[in-house]
């Protein structure tokens, strides 16, 4: 064999090799690009990120979340937000979007109920464990999320009217545009007190005082694929996920109840 057939064999074989570590670049670099986008109620914000995680390093493929009120997030999604899956602290908000035909109905499920209690700071000098502990006159400011558009706030306000202290409190309330929001108000001292969800309770950080879930409406939280995914299967995987042998335990770990079957 002469240098010229050598020269073209060596050549031709350096062009396979490229060709071939080329495409396995492209197809690794398109399955690094697979993503879907949640919209997910604030009360989320820590559970999420840990399921969030799991499903990414089960799947590959990438997760982006965008926590806020359940109402404003409902709003963002009809006004054409891109995103793939919405998960709210509110059946309602979802029913709503699936009337207006912008969610897969077959998708729309229940995977959670929220559980709300009164905080305050770890070292707070305050004894506050009641509803009634609000009145005290040392309790300047007392914080819930609004109930206008977000349903920790909705249920704080129903808890309230139960117990025949909102009136009484009127003058002391600060309202969080979330149930995040709700507990920064906490944490710089803004508010002396303030009704926020278990799941974002940090044992290290405030106190916290469950209440009977006898005193408002269940907070049914429900989930599903908005219609204009491009990313269909993996924004269902995702939800399956949540309630799957992984997702379920690290939910309940921030103190959602699961339900069973639905």
């Amino acid at each position: 064999m002469n240098n010229s057939c050598s020269y073209l064999i060596i050549a031709f074989t350096l062009l396979c090799v490229l060709l071939i570590n080329g495409c396995s670049t492209n197809e690794s670099s398109v399955n690094n690009e697979v993503e879907i986008k949640v919209a997910a109620a604030s009360d989320l914000a820590l559970a999420f990120k840990e399921v969030g995680e799991l499903f990414e390093q089960e799947t590959g493929a990438n997760v982006t979340f965008s926590f806020g009120s359940t109402g404003q997030l409902a709003d963002q999604i009809e006004n054409g937000a891109p995103f793939d899956v919405f998960a709210s602290a509110n059946v309602t908000f979802v029913d709503q979007l699936r009337e207006k035909n912008l969610i897969i109905p077959e998708t729309q499920t229940t995977y959670a109920f929220g559980r709300i209690g009164i905080s305050t700071l770890s070292d707070s000098p305050l004894s506050i464990e009641t509803l009634e502990d609000l009145l005290k006159p040392e309790v300047k400011k007392v914080a819930i999320a609004n109930p206008d558009h977000a349903p920790y706030g909705l249920v704080a306000k129903q808890t309230l009217e139960n117990a025949g202290l909102w009136d009484q409190l009127q003058s002391k309330l600060v309202y969080g545009r979330n149930i995040s929001d709700t507990l920064v108000f906490i944490e710089t001292g803004n508010a002396e007190a303030g009704i926020i969800a278990l799941s974002l309770y940090q044992e290290d950080e405030v106190n916290f005082h469950i209440i009977d879930d006898e005193m408002h409406a269940p907070l049914e939280q429900s989930i599903a694929v908005i219609n204009r995914t491009n990313e269909e299967e993996l924004a269902k995987e995702f939800i399956s996920f949540i309630k799957g042998p992984t997702g379920k335990p690290i939910m309940e770990s921030y103190g959602f109840i699961i339900p069973e079957g639905k």
